[in-house]
């Protein structure tokens, strides 16, 4: 058995601050160095991706625009009205991706609550349109027209599971928090 002062040679007490918490030590220049450096890539990157994700957005509306245009001189807006639904969907998708990638850029968090609600956006997106679809579905044979039960089914079961994964994971609101006090 070891003497405190025996144990204390060994394993240095960790130093106490006043409010009852420890104190860290510094990490070695060379560790500091590092994750700056790394640091420092993950911000070029989520610039990048920030960059080619607004290029696409803005290209994908510019293009939704012009379709949008197209349809409304020749008078078939109607019959392409879900692919515009689609396309304004995925524009959301790619704004909602943005913002996440805003988010880590300038907080160097990642949170949960954008990729699921970009998740929710996707399967409300597949809801849409297989609903749409489902005319075509019942031309295509009783088989089609299962499996597009059976994917609706599923993507129901994914839209409930995310929309109570988010109603879990928000922030309380100010008001509320000020209400329970």
């Amino acid at each position: 058995m070891t003497t405190p002062s025996e144990h204390n040679a060994v394993h240095p007490p960790i130093p106490v601050k006043p409010d009852g918490g420890t104190t860290q030590t510094s990490p070695s220049p060379l560790r500091r160095w590092l994750a700056q450096g790394f640091s420092r890539v993950e911000d070029v990157v989520y610039i990048g991706l920030g960059f080619l994700l607004a290029v696409n957005a803005l290209a994908l509306l510019l293009a939704g625009g012009l379709d949008l245009w197209e349809g409304l001189r020749a008078g078939t807006l109607t019959r392409d009205i879900v692919a515009h639904l689609d396309r304004m969907l995925l524009i959301l998708m790619i704004v909602e991706i943005l913002y996440t990638v805003q988010v880590s850029f300038r907080e160097h968090v990642l949170t949960a609550e954008p990729f699921l609600i970009v998740g929710l956006i996707a399967a409300t997106r597949r809801i849409l349109v297989l609903t749409a679809e489902f005319a075509k579905m019942l031309n295509l044979g009783e088989t089609a027209f299962r499996n597009a039960m059976l994917e609706m089914g599923v993507l129901t079961v994914l839209t409930l599971a995310l929309v109570v994964s988010l109603f879990l994971l928000r922030k309380p609101h100010v008001g509320r928090a000020i209400a329970r006090e």
